[in-house]
């Protein structure tokens, strides 16, 4: 991969303009390549067959990186690319790595596995004497992404105390029934599942958000504010409280506002991680 400009430090193939066994001459256009700035073609320097390429369209090749093999029909070239390769990674460091560890360790830990055995006395659902939920912080953290009423969960902690392990353990019923003041309410099963996506972008794009970046941290900012009506909210939250089993709040509504919004805007739900 040539550089093709001053601030070029990668380049991702638009387009490969020919394929494997055909015979290219210098100065035949093999490919298109975006750079930080635009995309530009990109020039045989020798004659012979294309017997090699590299990455595909779409992927992202660093300055200097292998992109493809012309040489005489029938040629080894594989030896080329794994010396290459050797070079490469003795000298860096690659990040997929880290990447994949971070993701591993958002995986839930398998349950403890050993010979069934009964217990003197059954667990106990962890409310503590002043009627409060003795549950852990990461405990109320997965009941509530799940959509679990974490005073039904039995502890098996210290104390009948609930941990991370009881709230992943415990198998909810269909739907739970509360009655108030002879009405019956009906709570569906909520279960949240957290996923994202990797999307690839452009050079051009990356520099945009580079920049973006640095006008942030380095540029003066101002911020707006405005006047919000909230009577229907009031209202509302009043309502609800009136036959909901917990305490709605105001953050409550607003939370479920903004994810309603995010379902409609998700590419307003991203995060810039780089690439």
């Amino acid at each position: 991969m040539p550089k093709m400009s001053d601030t070029m430090t990668e380049g991702t193939i638009a387009a490969w303009l020919k394929k494997v066994g055909d015979e290219v001459k210098s100065g035949d256009i093999l490919a298109e390549v975006e750079t930080d700035k635009a995309t530009m073609e990109l020039e045989s320097y020798w004659d012979g067959v294309l017997l090699h390429i590299g990455p595909k369209e779409g992927e992202s090749v660093e300055v200097d990186g292998v992109l493809a093999v012309v040489g005489e029909k029938g040629a080894d070239f594989e030896i080329l690319i794994k010396a290459h390769q050797s070079k490469v990674s003795s000298t860096s460091e690659s990040p997929v790595p880290a990447v994949e560890e971070i993701r591993t360790t958002t995986s839930a830990p398998p349950a403890p596995s050993g010979p069934a055995s009964t217990p003197a006395t059954a667990p106990s659902v962890g409310t503590g004497d002043n009627g409060r939920v003795k549950a852990s912080p990461l405990a109320k953290k997965v009941a509530a992404e799940k959509g679990y009423d974490i005073s039904q969960i039995q502890g098996t902690g210290d104390g009948g105390r609930i941990i991370k392990r009881d709230v992943e353990a415990f198998t909810p019923s269909a739907a739970t029934s509360t009655s108030t003041e002879g009405a019956t309410i009906s709570l569906p099963q909520i279960v949240g599942q957290e996923s994202f996506e990797d999307i690839p972008v452009s050079p051009m794009r990356k520099t945009i958000a580079k920049r973006l970046s640095e006008s942030k941290f380095t540029a003066p900012h101002f911020y707006l504010t405005m006047e919000i009506n909230m009577d229907k909210a009031v209202e509302a939250r009043k309502s609800i409280n009136e036959v909901a089993r917990i305490k709605i709040s105001f953050n409550d509504i607003i939370i479920k506002a903004t994810a309603a919004a995010l379902r409609l805007h998700p590419k307003v739900n991203v995060s810039w991680l780089g690439g």
